[in-house]
């Protein structure tokens, strides 16, 4: 990241063709995407691993891609930003699946609901990516702004990851479900991927439009939180939004290949209040590096390595607490069966 941000213009490598190519190849995948999502169906595991796959090698060829056409710099900012945007997407999944499972939402139309977020957090990234960039123009100041923002949300993260975390979701009481109910009638059972109804001459929202809102209002709150943190990356707008996209793409497919193994990361959010305060930290240094530059910078392979290392513990220390408590479980069955044999034993 340089030393100073200047505030007439940002240091891109974001070309207009180059801008023209990714927009239309996310545009395209997007419309590939509602294509396979268009017949409800039930995902089997080969194919959201083949999506899954694909989705994890495209960001690694744009990232050479970046590498050889405009240096290690930028791709190593890349790669650092797909990185932190990957793990807080994890987190995104883990709410939609408390969504999906506090609506109900069936099986087969659970593929279509993931896109409908996802498309839904492209657009607010693409919105306060461009306010970021109007901000950080503004001055140096704003890398103040942003720091707190993210010191902000580690504390809560980490004060929410301390007391258990969020486990269950109230569907009466979010704001934008009573918002919808009161201005429209909704049915009691979804009608496939509509979002609304005729019902008795009455248009109608179905369940399915409740939960589309839902999830975009997540969406909002993971996006004050995600653009901060890859602006803690790299000040290049170009490369803030592809680190977004990229890392949104594959979530569709992510999510029926970590179904199961989402609610098995316990230590994820104390991980990722550890990166946000860390980036936290890392931006307001950079401020300061420009007012007082005796005081160091943190260098983004630095950075990468920091993410890398706080993401690989978190997950082992979940591996390893869940066999605990396994073995904990199986030691207390062993002992309540041994237990009533030595009753049936003595009667």
């Amino acid at each position: 990241m340089p030393a100073e941000t200047s505030a007439a213009s940002l240091s891109t490598i974001g070309t207009p063709w180059l801008w023209a190519v990714t927009v239309l190849v996310l545009l395209g995948l997007l419309v590939v995407d509602f294509v396979i999502t268009r017949r409800p169906h039930a995902v089997s595991m080969r194919e959201a691993i083949g999506w899954t796959v694909f989705y994890l090698a495209l960001p690694v060829a744009f990232g050479f891609f970046v590498w050889a056409r405009f240096g290690g710099t930028p791709a190593v900012e890349f790669f650092t930003g797909y990185v932190v945007e990957k793990s807080l997407s994890v987190d995104n999944l883990f709410v939609f699946m408390l969504l999906l499972a506090a609506f109900s939402v069936p099986t087969q139309l659970a593929q279509r609901v993931l896109l409908y977020g996802i498309v839904g957090a492209l657009v607010l990234r693409a919105i306060f990516i461009a306010a970021g960039a109007a901000v950080l123009q503004t001055g140096t100041w704003a890398f103040v702004l942003f720091g707190g923002v993210l010191l902000v949300t580690a504390v809560k993260v980490m004060r929410d990851a301390l007391r258990g975390g969020q486990h269950a979701i109230d569907i009466d009481k979010m704001r934008s479900v009573r918002l919808l109910r009161r201005f429209m009638p909704v049915t009691d059972e979804y009608h496939g991927s509509r979002l609304t109804v005729r019902r008795d001459g009455v248009r109608a929202l179905t369940p399915m439009a409740l939960v589309v809102a839902a999830v975009f209002m997540t969406d909002v709150v993971f996006a004050v939180d995600s653009v901060p943190a890859v602006y803690g990356v790299t000040e290049d707008p170009y490369l803030v939004f592809a680190t977004n996209a990229f890392a949104l793409l594959g979530l569709r497919a992510l999510y029926f290949v970590l179904h199961n193994a989402l609610s098995s990361l316990r230590y994820l959010n104390h991980g990722l209040a550890l990166i946000l305060a860390f980036i936290g930290v890392k931006l307001v240094l950079h401020w300061a590096h420009g007012v007082w530059p005796v005081l160091p910078e943190v260098p983004t392979l630095l950075s990468l390595g920091v993410i890398i290392a706080v993401l690989v513990t978190v997950t082992l220390a979940s591996i390893a607490a869940n066999r605990r408590d396994a073995r904990a479980l199986a030691a207390a069955a062993d002992t309540t069966h041994t237990d009533a044999m030595t009753r049936d034993s003595v009667h």
